[in-house]
């Protein structure tokens, strides 16, 4: 019986490679995929995967948001974190999410088989950049040390949203919040970081991986 995948990344070119690859893969099978963090808990409970390949940094819910709900309504599923950043932070709250595997998308080809023959185990995995960087943070030498700055789950929400452009207004509507809620969360957001514009946000979601450079 084949695995079936799940992707869930926002760039439809590395998709369609990705899903060439898994379905060229004799005991694989992609089911289903989608570029939005949103319909990632409705698709996995309508086909049923065995497993999520999922990007951090997707627009709608950021997949490590969207990771830990869906282990909590699908906790059969295993999730691989595939994403282009390897940033401490962002590799330690996928894999407190829920998370199984991570995997950057630089080695995805290699490493993502790897990834699923481990999960499929009921191993865990990181990919040899990862792991590099976790151990050097063990070692008190990691270079992002200074991003440890702990925002909740929903400061790193609205983070995400206010570094794709949406004003307060969109981002009340998307997460179901009232507009005063965003301002409060976006006032401490700035004031954890030390950062007083957007601009300024923006390029901090992208060092850390939580979204991608255009």
């Amino acid at each position: 019986m084949k695995l079936r995948i799940l992707l869930a990344d926002d760039h439809q070119l590395f998709r369609d490679a990705l899903r060439s690859m898994l379905n060229n893969t004799a005991n694989l099978k992609v089911v289903a995929e989608t570029g939005n963090g949103l319909d990632v808990i409705d698709l996995a409970r309508a086909t049923s995967p065995d497993i999520v390949c999922m990007d951090i940094g997707m627009p709608g819910m950021n997949g490590i948001e969207t990771t830990r709900r869906l282990v909590a309504a699908c906790p059969g599923i295993k999730v691989i974190a595939l994403s282009a950043f390897s940033s401490q932070k962002y590799v330690m709250d996928m894999m407190s999410a829920g998370a199984s595997a991570y995997v950057t998308k630089a080695g995805a080809a290699e490493e993502l088989l790897r990834a699923i023959e481990a999960v499929q185990h009921e191993r865990n995995y990181l990919c040899p950049d990862v792991a590099r960087i976790l151990a050097e943070a063990l070692s008190g030498n990691s270079p992002d040390a200074r991003l440890a700055v702990q925002l909740s789950a929903r400061e790193r929400q609205v983070l995400q949203q206010v570094a794709e452009g949406c004003s307060s207004p969109q981002i009340a509507k998307q997460l179901h919040i009232a507009e005063s809620t965003v301002e409060v969360h976006r006032r401490n957001i700035m004031r954890k970081l030390g950062i007083h514009s957007v601009a300024e946000l923006t390029r901090y979601a992208i060092h850390i991986g939580l979204i991608a450079p255009d």
